[in-house]
């Protein structure tokens, strides 16, 4: 499964993520604070919603996003640098638990989880400027 698909309009969007369509509209927002411009590739996805989006910062890819009903599955890869600058944050210890468990790849180690609620688009913001600082 490769390639571009059609992006969703905001309606599939709303339907899809029910009451977390505020949610990912705030991860998106959140992201773009941080790296801006931001671009959005959708590629396909075994996902019930049939598609992931990829938000982008100068063609790198920052956070990969899966709608789904109520809640939005966020996965993000980071490099051993950023790994170490990770541990040290002050990232909820069950994100850093989560790197530290993950297999370490050449591309970095990722991980995914679940975004349920607003408390949880801080952690996501740090992940990105985590991500995103100059080495």
């Amino acid at each position: 499964m490769s390639g571009k698909v059609k992006s969703p309009t905001d309606a599939e969007l709303k339907v899809a993520l029910g009451s977390a369509m505020a949610l990912w509209s705030g991860i998106v927002r959140a992201v773009e604070d941080v790296a801006s411009p931001l671009d959005t590739e959708w590629k396909p996805s075994k996902a019930k919603f049939g598609r992931i989006c990829l938000l982008q910062h100068k063609k790198r890819t920052l956070l990969y996003l899966t709608p789904e009903s109520e809640k939005v599955t966020v996965a993000v890869v980071l490099g051993e640098r950023a790994y170490g600058v990770a541990k040290a944050s002050s990232l909820p210890a069950a994100i850093k638990k989560l790197f530290s468990d993950a297999r370490p790849y050449a591309e970095g180690r990722g991980i995914r989880f679940v975004a349920s609620s607003p408390s949880d688009i801080a952690a996501i913001k740090t992940l990105v400027e985590i991500k995103t600082a100059p080495k």
